[in-house]
């Protein structure tokens, strides 16, 4: 008996030291490639904001591609989609070096290309349109909200991602690039846009009047780009001094940008109260709040429709919620996801969907959408018809804004 428990003892003994000699033995040095995949995988581990990772086995998915060989860094960023595209999140993506720097540039406020916002439809996987970006040849071309991209120069958008579908829109200035749309009770149409440098002003501010003869300050706001901020309040400041008497924000079509720059622009409306609520995956909730004081207390009405969305929803929300505007216009996009750049060692770049965002009423629009207080129907209008008598929407702002100043003055 005691020699079985000896022998048992000993053998408990070896196994203990062979398995405590193995792991003492050093790791396997890792190539360039297998860095930047586990450098890609540790930022999404701590910061995405699905803690079951598509329901997966996360760190099981970084081994798999571990073992693969690799043999230069084209392949490493294939392997690194792949790793990404297990999410199911087309917001959650990596951009190679160039990707990267074309992004940094057109939050900074100026791009090259057709000037198409895109997003993957969460529903359907298929490539959508957002907005058109203000002045640019994919406006100037007719392509609207929700159009279908269907094709790009004759390849199938079925299983690229959004990175490799705006590579393929890219490319020199005065080119041309063949696009397929689809757009709902329209069919499909191919259409030729040139490409061009887009600068990206995005606000446009004018003092105008009502019927009634009340000078209306129209502020049409593009995109959340670094400018966005201080552009606009130059433009508010100036409409005041003007006379303004009530404002009218135009946020159509506006595909968001900059979560600060959304955050920053609903300060000047407000004097105080919650902007925006965050969650991240533990369920912890942040805010961004105002303090005061707003540029003016002017009456305000903002104009929504399916194009506006991101940055754009977290400030028509804020000011909804809050009581400081009315919205007119078409139910919003439905953008609840905030993503966080992150740098990568070779210059590359990692978006990583980190938390999600509710209103101050705590309204999760994520896929739902902004319902506006007033829902004005806008059949597709040129450029050049916003804000005239064309623009059904613009006019029943400015409807909202007269009533609002009779009742006002009455009382």
């Amino acid at each position: 008996m005691y020699k079985q428990v000896f022998r048992l003892g000993l053998c408990l003994l070896l196994t203990l030291w062979v398995g405590f000699c193995s792991f003492c033995q050093p790791a396997m040095a890792l190539t360039e490639e297998q860095k930047l995949i586990s450098e890609t995988w540790r930022i999404v581990n701590r910061t995405y904001l699905d803690e079951t990772f598509n329901h997966q086995n996360w760190w099981l998915v970084r081994q798999k591609i571990l073992k693969k060989p690799l043999k230069d860094h084209q392949q490493a960023y294939v392997a690194i989609r792949n790793m990404l595209q297990s999410l199911d999140d087309p917001f959650t993506r990596f951009l190679d070096p160039e990707q990267y720097r074309s992004l940094q540039v057109s939050t900074s406020g100026e791009l090259t290309g057709v000037g198409l916002q895109i997003a993957l439809n969460p529903q359907t996987g298929r490539l959508e349109v957002v907005s058109p970006i203000v002045g640019s040849p994919a406006e100037k071309a007719g392509i609207r909200p929700r159009d279908r991209i269907l094709k790009i120069e004759g390849v199938s958008t079925k299983n690229l991602t959004l990175d490799e579908a705006a590579a393929r829109m890219r490319g020199p200035i005065g080119s041309l690039v063949t696009l397929l749309i689809e757009r709902e009770g329209d069919g499909t149409k191919e259409i030729r846009i040139l490409r061009d440098r887009i600068t990206l002003n995005p606000v446009v501010a004018q003092l105008r009047s009502s019927s009634q003869g009340m000078p209306i300050g129209y502020l049409r706001l593009t995109q959340f780009n670094a400018n966005a901020p201080m552009e606009l309040a130059h433009a508010i400041t100036s409409l005041e001094k003007k006379g303004a008497a009530a404002y009218i924000l135009d946020l159509r079509n506006n595909p968001g940008g900059l979560l600060q720059a959304g955050v920053e622009i609903a300060r000047q409306w407000l004097d105080s109260g919650t902007i925006v609520y965050t969650v991240n995956r533990q369920g912890l909730m942040g805010s961004f709040d105002s303090f005061g004081p707003a540029l003016t207390e002017d009456p305000l009405v903002i104009l929504v429709n399916e194009g506006t969305a991101s940055a754009s929803e977290i400030l028509a929300g804020a000011l909804q919620d809050n009581g400081r505007a009315q919205l007119v216009g078409e139910t919003t996009f439905g953008k609840g996801l905030i993503q966080s750049l992150f740098d990568l060692s070779d210059g590359s770049g990692l978006a990583v969907t980190i938390a999600k965002y509710e209103t101050p009423n705590h309204r999760d629009i994520n896929k739902l959408g902004i319902k506006p207080d007033k829902v004005v129907h806008q059949e597709p209008i040129t450029r050049d018809q916003i804000g005239t008598e064309a623009d059904v929407q613009y006019q029943a702002a400015l409807e909202m804004l007269t009533a609002n100043s009779v009742v006002a003055g009455a009382s």
